[in-house]
């Protein structure tokens, strides 16, 4: 009987001494800021001015320069708001970021020209089923002007980020 409790007090030594070994990984509820980088096709989802979450995103089909009219298949430039979603998006869920801004529609209006609307990030298409063909669109840019990620990340995306929620893109 003593040596089974000796192996008792081992395995209970070595479970405890293990847990102290690994460091956990911080829980954040919510980020407070989404970060865009056209230049570099990411996306950085923020916690008290520290990366949380960083992925790859596909962007519009001209990419270069910011949005300034409906149709130019650009992704805006600026500081805006994710402020709605939607779950039931042509698209694997879809996040609306507050494009256009004041400063959007008053730069629009002078050139004389819809800036457009409906900017959203979103997963892929939901008719996109086929492994091979979503794989094609994984690093290349073939949106609209929206800002795409893969599904499992837009999941991850949509449980992270508030409607509310700050977005900076940048070039």
């Amino acid at each position: 009987m003593p040596a089974a409790l000796t192996l008792a007090a081992m395995i209970a030594l070595a479970g405890l001494l293990g847990g102290c070994a690994s460091k956990p990984e911080p829980t954040v509820r919510f980020v407070d800021s989404v970060l865009v980088r056209k230049g570099d096709r990411t996306i950085q989802l923020l916690h008290d001015g520290e990366v949380y979450r960083e992925y790859s995103i596909a962007l519009g089909d001209s990419p270069e320069g910011h949005k300034f009219m409906e149709g130019d298949e650009r992704t805006p430039e600026g500081d805006y708001v994710l402020n709605w979603r939607n779950p039931n998006s042509n698209f694997h869920k879809s996040i609306h970021i507050s494009y256009p801004n004041a400063r959007d529609r008053a730069f629009a209006r002078a050139m004389g020209v819809n800036p457009g609307g409906m900017i959203m990030i979103h997963g892929r298409p939901n008719w996109l089923t086929s492994p091979a063909v979503a794989r094609e669109y994984d690093g290349r840019d073939w949106t609209d002007g929206c800002i795409a990620v893969k599904n499992h990340e837009m999941d991850e995306i949509w449980r992270l980020v508030r409607d509310g929620t700050p977005i900076r893109i940048l070039p």
